[in-house]
Order: C-alpha cells, then structure tokens, then sequence
C-alpha cells in the first residue's frame, strides 16, 4: 500500500512551496491590475473634471465676448445718430478697452477696427464676373507698395471670377491648380476671408504677412472709407510713384487723431485726382500685371466709363462705413480666449449686429 503514496509524491504533484509561489504571483498580479485601474479611474476623473473646468471657462469667455459686442454696437450707434455722415479715428471708437475685470479673475481687453478701411478683394471682379478696371490697377499698385510681386492681381481675378480663362498677362485657373500636390479647383466666387490668399500657388505665408494688413473680404461693392483708410491703401490708387499719405503713418496717425473730422476729406483726397478719372470719363493708366478680360479687350488703354460715378475712383470711395472687426481678449486665470466678430451696421436702421465670429482674425 506505501508504494503507490510514493510513486504518486515523486510524480511532480504541487507541493506546498509551489502552491504558496503561485499564490504570491496571482497576488502580484492582481495588486497591479488593481493599480492600473485606479490610476486609470483617477486619470479619467481628473480629465472629466479639467474638460468641465474649460467648456465652462469657454462659455464664460465667450458670454463676455458678446458683452464686449453689445458695448461696441452701442458705442457706434451713439456715434451714427450724433454725426451720420462721417466714420473717423477721432470719435474715439477707435480706442482699445482694457484690460479691464469684468468680475473676479477674468479680463478682458477689445479694440476695433473699421474693416473699410482696407481694400476689398471683392471689389476686384464685378457682380458680371468681368474684373474691375479700377480696381485692379489699384491693386496692382497695391501689391507694388507692400513689395510683392504685381502677377497676383490676375490670380485673384481667376480665383473669384466666374470663367474658366486665365488672366492677361498672368493668371491661373482649374489647368494650375489640378497639377499641384494636392489638386483643387478655383472657387470662382466672391471669397469669404482674405486667408484664401494662401491657396494661391506660390503665394506662401511670407507674402500674407505682408499684405494681410491691407486687405480684408467684404460684401462686394463696398466702398473704402477714406477718413480710415490706411496711407498705403490711399496712395494705391494715386498711381505708381505716390506715396503721399503711407511715406510716415506716424503723421496721418497723428493728423486722424487730432483732427475734429475726416482727414482726409473726400473733397482733399480727390483734389489729387485728374477730374475725368475720379468721375470716370478719363483713361486709366494701365500698369504692368494688369488685367484685361478676354473677352473685352476694348477696356484696355479704353475709357473707364462714360458714366460718371459708375466706374471712376469717387464710386469707390465715401466717408462712411457699415463693416467692424471686434477684437474680443479674455483672460481666465492663465487661459486666454480670443473671438473676432464681424460688426455690420444698418445705415437705415442704425442698428449694429454681429454677421460673423471665428477664433481667428482672417
């Protein structure tokens, strides 16, 4: 009876050393499984609540945005109702708010800008989709002024123009734009924020710094206000040569802030002007990189119109504007939001509302 006990002992049972080193490892592995899920529990509670403490900041920020808005509608409505006919730097819309506490640990600071004051690409294609002769030898000087290269004015036609032509001398449709890395097509419409200037092949970062300044992307037609405008966007249209108002912005500055008015007037800007072309019955210069539609080449050297104010420099220009950009800066402890709303300004009605927000300027 004792032989088969010990054939049954020497035939590698688990014995009780094994049984305990089992034992440990099943423990071992248990406490560090236990761990894992804690921290993973503690991480995913940690997360929650940071994910809760920023949509409520977001909110937050976003709610005195709109206050910032309401003070700034109220502010330009005070101004229409007191002088209806001139939008100028001295009235003191101008004047950046802030920093201010709008209640315990948030900040805000908000500035804005009268967007006709820059040139409107828009204004570069009439609504027939033919170019603006106007406004793309001003353009063109434009481009000149900033030290970029003239042929992007034809580009920019191409990318908002209806057809399906480049531009003379330079330009690029569907034929440039299918042979780049990542093909696309022209939108050919009216664009909606002056950063589709990077799409444009070759344009690059480097060049939109440059011009981002001066340009912005509005309801087409809209007129540049030229009590705001920049010196640079003044001489534009003077013709090639003239840097009489953007050779020291520190003085036009100056001379805006000082000013009880329009500086300049409309009246002073077109004393600068041969007659028959800011009324639009004399002959614009044609400059190099200008554009010429295809299917007009009657406009090129030709009168700009025989209309006056349908197609002269004075249809471009007044003393009023409708379209602000609200630069809204909150501060929640060490967050920072930022909300650029778009300000529209119902010269009828006088009333202000916001068309348009986006956490970036362009």
């Amino acid at each position: 009876m004792s032989v088969p006990v010990l054939l049954r002992r020497r035939g590698g049972g688990p014995g009780p050393g094994r049984q305990r080193g089992l034992a440990l490892l099943v423990a071992i592995l248990i406490v560090a499984l236990g761990t894992m899920i804690a921290a993973a529990v503690a991480y995913e509670n940690a997360m929650t609540a940071r994910r809760g403490v920023a949509t409520y900041a977001f909110d937050q920020a976003i709610l005195v945005a709109q206050g910032a808005e309401a003070l700034s509608a109220y502010g330009l409505r005070q101004i229409v109702q007191s002088d209806p006919k001139e939008i100028y730097p001295g009235q003191g819309w101008d004047k950046p708010l802030g920093p201010i506490e709008v209640v315990p640990g948030v900040m805000l600071e908000a500035s804005l800008e009268d967007l006709q004051g820059r040139f409107n690409l828009n204004n570069l294609v009439r609504t027939d989709g033919t170019p603006d002769p106007v406004m793309t030898v001003a353009f063109t000087q434009l481009l000149a002024l900033v030290g970029l290269e003239e042929k992007w004015t034809g580009y920019v036609v191409d990318w908002i123009d209806m057809d399906g032509t480049p531009s003379i001398p330079e330009g690029a449709e569907d034929s440039v734009y299918m042979g780049q890395t990542v093909p696309y097509r022209t939108p050919n419409r009216y664009i909606t924020s002056a950063s589709e200037l990077l799409a444009l092949p070759g344009f690059g970062h480097d060049r939109y710094v440059k011009l981002a300044p001066y340009v912005t992307a509005l309801p087409q037609g809209t007129s540049i206000n030229v009590c705001t405008a920049s010196g640079v966007v003044l001489d534009a249209f003077l013709g090639p040569g003239h840097t009489d108002f953007s050779s020291d912005p520190e003085a036009l500055g100056k001379n805006r802030q000082n000013a009880t008015g329009c500086f300049p007037t409309l009246n002073n800007y077109q004393s600068t002007f041969d007659p028959k072309v800011w009324a639009g019955t004399g002959t614009p210069q044609m400059q190099p990189g200008q554009v010429v539609n295809p299917a007009q080449p009657q406009q090129v050297g030709g009168p700009i119109s025989g209309q006056t104010g349908t197609q002269g420099v004075q249809s471009k220009f007044g003393q009023t504007s409708s379209y602000f950009r609200l630069t809204s800066v909150v501060s929640i402890g060490s967050a920072e939001f930022n909300l650029y709303s778009l300000l529209y300004q119902d010269a009828q009605q006088r009333m202000v509302r916001p068309i348009q927000r986006s956490f970036t300027p362009d």
